[in-house]
């Protein structure tokens, strides 16, 4: 026979095979199994079903696997039954049975991964074993994938494989360095076998708002992929345990609804719709209960899709997810300041150390601003979304950190939220562990350990061929401390809606500014270890109220109750200004207290028929006299600088009262603190 005969031979036998894979290996065919039609013709009834299932998408993978699974009883040796199985398993969150089937259908029949149609076998096979961290198996995968793609297929993929591998080396790097956390499934209550996602968590973390893609679903509808449409779910943490997840609280439709994001305080919550152009709302707390959402302006709405929000503590600059014509493509963060009319000014992109050309997703920003989480998969990722962070410093975002294994995984982490201590996080993920599709997750973040210490004097106990030792430390977390409480009225006890101003009092700097409840009067804020913070209540026609918090960093009280009484503007009435400070035994007013004197001339300026008295009040330590004294001039002190600010002397009087005017006992450290104060009360109104 001549070379051109066996050529020619060699490539019609290939052609042929390759017209009908499913004659490769075992066909279904009476030629091989002549003996058993009828097992036959119910296996080809099977596929047939499970060929249905397969072209509707991945929402029906499992009833896929299902029909296919039974004819594979019958016949376990056709490569393309085996390829359909183990890519079904892949895309329904089994990845080691996706590997069992993908590895046997190209073993059956290596020109598999030849055909048109099925040539992604290696692809799918490096992608089971990314998933399954087989990171050196995945590699080869990827490798041998690429190799075999025409040149117009590898100008097309060459760049994402490329990604693929370099996801599998960043992988393999912090699996091998993974960082000190608990990660835990949020549980079969919550959770699904179908996609659980985007978790909100209220400051107290009693109550989870997520979405999820279930089968109760609003209406009952499916999307092209044959998932169901999302709604928002919503469960509560009572008796110890997770409460049954509700959808029927007036917020879903028969479209998708989806939970986008909740402000640190809790009292803000944004919701996607894709209703109306793939839109955000917001819907704020009413008591007790959120209100009905309202669509953002279109100033943000106005994206191709909009999907994700974080709200500042100031609640003043809202930073958001959105797909548009200016952006690095895919979906980028924006951000928008309100201006002086409380109007959301032009949405600026936040620039190309966070976006990058593939999508950016679950946006999320710490309570003092400074810290911003989000999910990638344009940055350096064990594969899918990532979670990742970036500090503010100078003014400017650092460049992304990886929250590293085993927070993030090679498959999807997204939609990371922290909750208000800072001591647990959560968020969605594709793990082993899951009920299928991505589940709800939370981290509690252990901290740092000790370093390594040496085995000295026999005070370890290791012997003396391992004398080192690494010691671990007790989790240490810097949680934010959670105030909460109720702003009344001082005689009736009515729920009064009041504005809170927190200051950074080493800084003068005005940190936050909200509104209490106007039904309830509550409040809640988040406020982070190792600032002396300055607390101010204001409301038109009251006298303001004001308190010192100077939280150390290893402040052990994580949750502080403060109800508030504001008495109205009335002769006779008055007030401790708890935020002026002077130095020891001086009458120097010390910087801090500049807020607390410009919240006081402010109430003087809007108040121009107000005259008070202003008094200095100390402990009994010392003599009468010398506190006597002491306390007046502290009291001369802020009458001059209200008179230096513009306010007219006779409206301003002074006295000092020493030690004679307790508010507390003077036996204790405590009560002598109390009684060294300044006071002012209303002498006209």
């Amino acid at each position: 026979m001549s070379k051109r005969i066996f050529y020619i031979s060699v490539i019609f036998v290939l052609l042929t095979g390759m017209k009908n894979l499913s004659g490769q290996s075992v066909g279904f065919t009476k030629f091989n199994f002549p003996n058993n039609r009828l097992e036959l013709s119910n296996a080809l009834a099977q596929i047939s079903q499970g060929d249905k299932y397969y072209e509707i998408g991945p929402g029906m993978y499992h009833l896929a696997i299902d029909s296919y699974i039974k004819a594979y009883n019958f016949n376990s040796n056709n490569a393309l039954l085996n390829y359909k199985i183990g890519r079904c398993y892949l895309f329904d969150n089994d990845k080691t049975n996706a590997i069992k089937y993908l590895e046997k259908a190209y073993n059956l029949d290596p020109r598999i991964s030849l055909d048109m149609e099925y040539n992604d076998v290696n692809y799918l096979l490096a992608k089971a074993y990314h998933l399954n961290y087989q990171f050196n198996e995945a590699v080869e995968k990827y490798q041998e994938h690429k190799n075999a793609l025409t040149p117009e297929q590898l100008a097309k993929d060459k760049k994402s494989i490329d990604k693929n591998i370099q996801e599998c080396l960043k992988a393999r790097e912090l699996v091998a360095k993974p960082v000190r956390v608990f990660i835990d499934n949020m549980g079969e209550v919550i959770n699904s076998a179908y996609p659980d996602y985007r978790p909100l968590v209220v400051p107290e973390e009693d109550m989870i708002m997520f979405t999820s893609a279930r089968e109760s679903t609003t209406g009952g509808r499916r999307d092209d992929d044959s998932f169901y449409f999302e709604d928002v779910f919503a469960t509560y943490y009572e008796d110890g345990r997770w409460t049954i997840p509700e959808n029927d609280f007036g917020i879903n439709s028969t479209n998708h609804e989806a939970t986008a994001g909740i402000s640190s305080d809790g009292t803000v919550i944004y919701i996607y719709r894709s209703a109306g152009g793939n839109v955000l709302y917001e819907s704020r707390l009413e008591n007790d209960a959120y209100g009905m959402p309202r669509k953002l302006p279109t100033i943000i709405n106005d994206g191709l899709k909009q999907t994700s929000a974080a709200l500042t503590f100031d609640k003043r600059t809202l930073y958001f997810t959105t797909k548009r014509e200016d952006g690095f493509g895919g979906i980028d963060i924006y951000y928008s300041k309100k201006d002086a009319k409380d109007k959301w000014t032009q949405p600026v992109n936040i620039g190309a150390t966070i976006n990058t050309p593939y999508d950016e997703e679950g946006v999320f920003i710490s309570t003092d601003g400074n810290t911003l989480y989000f999910s990638s998969k344009g940055h350096i990722t064990m594969g899918g979304f990532d979670i990742f962070k970036s500090e503010k410093v100078d003014g400017e975002w650092t460049n992304p950190v990886n929250l590293g294994y085993p927070i993030n995984t090679p498959d999807n982490d997204v939609f990371f939220t922290m909750a208000a201590n800072g001591q647990r996080g959560y968020y969605s993920s594709k793990k082993k562990d899951g009920y299928g599709g991505q589940d709800l997750y939370m981290i509690t973040f252990l901290g740092e350990v000790k370093p390594l210490v040496n085995n000295v004097n026999g005070l370890s106990s290791a012997i003396s061929e391992n004398p080192v030792v690494a010691v671990y430390s007790e989790a240490k977390i810097e949680m934010n401390i959670i105030f909460s409480g109720v702003i009344l009225d001082e005689e009736t006890l009515d729920p009064l809606q009041a504005t809170i101003e927190i200051t950074d009092l080493s800084k003068n700097e005005l940190i936050a500014s909200f509104e209490s409840n106007s039904e309830t009067g509550q409040y809640l804020l988040s406020l982070e270890p190792g600032i002396n913070y300055s607390i101010t209540v204001t409301k038109k026609g009251y006298l303001f109220y004001s308190e010192n918090f100077d939280i150390p960093k290893n402040a052990v009280i994580r949750k502080v109750r403060k109800d508030i009484l504001l008495g109205e503007v009335s002769v006779g009435s008055k007030i401790v200004l708890n935020n002026i400070f002077f130095d020891f035994n001086e009458a120097t007013l010390r910087p801090e207290s500049v807020s607390e004197l410009d919240r006081l001339y402010k109430l003087m300026y809007e108040t121009p028929t107000l005259r008070i008295e202003i008094s200095g009040h100390t402990d009994n330590v010392g003599s009468k006299s010398y506190n006597k004294r002491l306390s007046e001039k502290r009291a001369k002190s802020v009458v001059d600088y209200l008179v230096d600010k513009g306010i007219d002397k006779s409206r301003l009087a002074f006295a000092g009262y020493g030690f004679a005017q307790p508010i507390a006992s003077n036996d204790t450290p405590m009560g002598r603190q109390k009684n060294r104060r300044t006071e002012f009360k209303v002498l006209e109104k």
